[in-house]
């Protein structure tokens, strides 16, 4: 029998993408989303940060039939450094794209700044502010039936701020701000506030689903790009990747435990909670979140289907239940 909608969640239930920040890891996101398209599960509200804001963004402002190829469109890589090196090995290949992507920055995103113009960062995004227009239907994100929130933080004053189609209408440049990460990118001036990327603050953002609990049964699934759990480095290269999966992942572990506790006893409306992390990184570099290049992503994003189709096949077999009442959490 084919995977629906209806024989996976049925009639009376959402579901909720939380997508969360990584740079370039983004392409694992592609991956989930597309299994997840091809099985009819649509959502029905995304949040996101940083690169999940922006993949929420092309998901968001899509017609149905053309969500997957709005993904694929974005992160089809129009030259990376790693081309030169074709007989390389594939750790070489990665560091030269990577190295690449520092010295040119990536087309469609973010380039160099060629003056101080842009503010205090490395590189400026107006190139990814004039993607997301080109890419984007705002009026769908901001009118359609998926919700969409992206977060990001307000620099002077350290607030978390939520750009929410429920409360306001979101452009382009709310999506920009949210993947401002300061030093590379310049913060984004929004009426009169300067902010950046909200994964400084939570780089997967569970706030603003767990603040209100749902009216329906829910199936929430976080796509973390950052593993908190990984073999011991035995390079400087490990050790330096993996300080920057602690970093991040550390937040969500925390964050969750904290929803956790304030969700114990709770006996409303259903919520399953799936945490689908990017664990298979044994290949990645230390500068993974600038790799860009095309064998890289296309890696990424098979990655991310395998583990969403996974997850799936666990759905229609039963192993995995979703609850009409209370709340339990799954890793993925």
């Amino acid at each position: 029998m084919a995977l629906t909608r209806d024989t996976l969640l049925g009639r009376d239930a959402d579901l909720v993408l939380i997508l969360s920040g990584g740079n370039a890891l983004g392409a694992f996101q592609a991956g989930v989303y597309q299994a997840l398209h091809e099985a009819g599960l649509e959502p029905d509200w995304i949040v996101g940060t940083s690169i999940g804001a922006i993949n929420g963004a092309l998901i968001a402002g899509s017609t149905f039939e053309n969500r997957v190829e709005a993904l694929r469109a974005f992160w089809r890589a129009p030259f990376d450094g790693g081309s030169f090196w074709p007989f390389a090995s594939d750790t070489l290949r990665r560091t030269a794209a990577a190295n690449w992507t520092m010295a040119a920055g990536r087309p469609g995103i973010f380039g160099p700044i060629l003056s101080g113009a842009a503010g205090p960062s490395i590189y400026e995004t107006e190139e990814l502010r004039r993607s997301l227009l080109a890419r984007v239907d705002f009026d769908r994100l901001n009118d359609g039936a998926c919700r969409y929130t992206a977060t990001a933080v307000d620099l002077k004053t350290g607030e978390d701020v939520a750009f929410d189609t429920r409360e306001r209408r979101v452009g382009a440049d709310h999506v920009r701000a949210s993947a401002a990460l300061p030093v590379l990118f310049p913060p984004v001036e929004i009426d009169g506030r300067g902010f950046v990327d909200g994964g400084v603050s939570a780089n997967l953002a569970l706030d603003p689903f767990f603040v209100v609990p749902p009216a329906r049964p829910t199936l929430c699934i976080a796509v973390d790009l950052l593993p908190l759990a990984q073999a011991l480095p035995r390079t400087i290269g490990e050790a330096g990747s993996r300080m920057q999966d602690l970093m991040f992942a550390a937040q969500s572990r925390r964050s969750l435990t904290r929803w956790r506790e304030a969700y114990a006893g709770y006996a409303g409306p259903g919520i399953t909670f799936v945490q689908l992390t990017y664990t298979a990184q044994e290949d990645e570099i230390l500068g993974k979140a600038l790799d860009f290049s095309a064998a890289t992503v296309e890696a990424r994003t098979r990655t991310g289907h395998s583990q969403a189709a996974r997850l799936l096949r666990s759905m229609e077999c039963g192993d995995l239940s979703l609850r009409t009442a209370g709340f339990s959490v799954h890793p993925a």
